[in-house]
This record gives C-alpha cells, structure tokens and sequence, in this order.
C-alpha cells in the first residue's frame, strides 16, 4: 500500500464507514461460526469490529510491520499470523468462517486471487462461509492507489470465479462503489 492508503486506513472516517456501513452491509445475516479467519487486516479496523463480534478470530497478513502493530495492539485476544494467503500456514478445514474487506484488489493478478480463493475452500471447515467485500472502480479510487497494487475484481464474474474455486451457492452485490460476497464450502 502506498502512504497516502496506509493513512487512510487508519482514519476515524474510514473506522466509521468500517464500523456504520461496511462491516453491517457485508455481513448481514451472515453466520460465520466460533472460529473465524481474516484476511489481510491491514492497520485492523475491520479487525477492531470482527474482535467483538466473534468467539475466536485469528487475522493473517502479509505485511511484517502491520501484522506486528495488529498483534501488539490486541494482544491475544486476535490470533495474528504473518504469511500469504495464497500459500495459507494451516491446515484443511482449520475455520468456521472466512472473511475479506477492501482487500482482494490488493491480491496482484487474478491467478493469485484464485490461488486465494482455493486456499479460503481449504482451510474452510465443511459448510464454513466466505464473505467479505471489495471495491469497484472511480476516479478517487483509482487516485487513492497511484502507485500502489491494485488489481480490481470484477462483481460480474466473481461468483463464477468462487464457483470455480469450489464454493457453493455463491452470491454477488453490488452496492455503491463496493461489492459484497458470500460463498460457502
């Protein structure tokens, strides 16, 4: 992430959007089980919320001085975890749940977002969710990421893509600026 990104994940503007709209958005009605999986925190805004809202939850990121911040700052209540998650370190079936926000656009090619996606299947217990959300393009957007990865996801496709990782009955919203998705194993 470039600078201008990092501190704006860090804002009280962006914690307020996480905490009023996005999170409520991206995970109505959805059941994501005692032991829940996040993938790439970032600063761990989303983190912040998910800490309160689930028994366990354990947040892998591939930034060495996020993961160190996120894990000084909960302590052990989250279980943070450095590492790629398109070459996840657990085992099969280690999750209730698996969640991503504002996060797949990050991920640099689509072949390693799908290496992504199969890694979430496998570390998915039998009827685990996947959900989450991520952005759709706009002039800021695209601002907000000048020299930074961004390798957008297209809402159209990426039910079929989840089909193809393996999930079941995929589903894809639309929203303003923003996608939300729900698969299952």
């Amino acid at each position: 992430m470039n600078s201008f990104h990092r501190w704006y994940c860090r804002t009280d503007h962006w914690r307020r959007t996480v905490e009023e709209r996005l999170l409520p958005w991206a995970l109505r009605d959805a059941e994501l089980g005692a032991d829940v999986l996040e993938l790439g925190p970032g600063p761990g805004l989303t983190t912040d919320v998910l800490a309160r809202r689930v028994p366990r939850l354990t947040a892998l990121e591939i930034d060495a001085t996020l993961a160190t911040a996120l894990r000084r700052r909960h302590g052990g209540p989250v279980r943070v975890v450095e590492g790629d998650a398109t070459a996840m370190p657990f085992p099969d079936a280690s999750f209730s749940g698996a969640v991503a926000f504002t996060m797949l656009h990050h991920v640099p090619s689509p072949a390693a977002q799908d290496r992504l996606l199969g890694e979430v299947r496998r570390v998915l217990r039998p009827g685990g969710l996947f959900a989450g959300s991520d952005s759709t393009t706009s002039f800021l957007f695209r601002l907000a990421h000048f020299r930074d990865t961004m390798q957008l996801v297209d809402p159209d496709g990426f039910a079929e893509r989840l089909a193809r990782a393996g999930f079941r009955d995929p589903e894809v919203r639309t929203g303003r600026g923003a996608f939300r998705f729900r698969a299952w194993r």
